[in-house]
């Protein structure tokens, strides 16, 4: 898929960690409830982010944007989920000593524990987008509608039947509900800490989904 100058392509293991020197510069800084709990300064590592990221990576459904000049524009990290995974990874969770990254994760796990989604659909499991990044000096030209586009294509092609999103902020939700996406379950941040709560306009963390025919 391309337009213009910028095409998305599938990420190759050899590209793995100029995806993660993109993170560090745009996603683990920008995200709502990273920048809310101050998880990291633009730049900087975050062994237990990026090893999220890696392990996400290596599932290969993850696309990126790239330039002419074949420099990372926006990427989006997509991932499978199965019955059981969230509950291991919730104990995992809470043998981790980064108080920050657990209350982030803590977060995402409790929205996700407001609706079985696997008895809903009657699925074995879930195409997930994870993180959806773009480069801030490439935003506001729709790059987050090209990377979702290309995430639904991706699962329609691996025969996947339900695509998730957990999404933190109001402009990645904004793409998700233009691509059809309806929310399952949300957590408005208003009733979270204020101490962690994202400024506005961000609102609520939302789980959305979207049946792919």
């Amino acid at each position: 898929m391309s337009t213009g100058e910028l095409t998305v392509v599938a990420i190759p293991e050899n590209r793995f960690s100029d995806v993660i020197d993109h993170l560090r510069l745009n996603f683990f800084a920008d995200e709502p409830l990273n920048r809310a709990v101050g998880l990291c300064q633009r730049g900087d590592c975050h062994f237990e982010l990026e090893q999220h990221c890696l392990q996400t990576l290596k599932q290969g459904y993850s696309r990126m944007l790239l330039d002419q000049k074949g420099m990372i524009a926006g990427t989006v990290l997509n991932g499978i989920v199965q019955k059981g995974e969230r509950e291991e990874a919730e104990r995992r969770l809470a043998e981790m000593s980064d108080e920050k990254f657990k209350t982030i994760f803590g977060l995402l796990y409790k929205v996700n524990e407001k609706i079985d989604l696997f008895s809903k659909y009657n699925a074995e499991d879930l195409f997930e987008c994870r993180i959806l990044s773009v480069d801030d000096r490439f935003r506001g030209k729709g790059l987050g509608n090209m990377l979702v586009k290309a995430s639904l294509e991706t699962a329609r092609n691996s025969c996947f039947k339900v695509f998730k999103a957990d999404a933190t902020g109001l402009f990645s939700q904004k793409v998700f509900l233009k691509h059809g996406f309806q929310v399952e379950a949300e957590i408005p941040y208003s009733e979270i800490d204020e101490n962690i709560r994202p400024d506005p306009p961000h609102r609520a963390l939302q789980l959305l989904v979207k049946i792919l025919d």
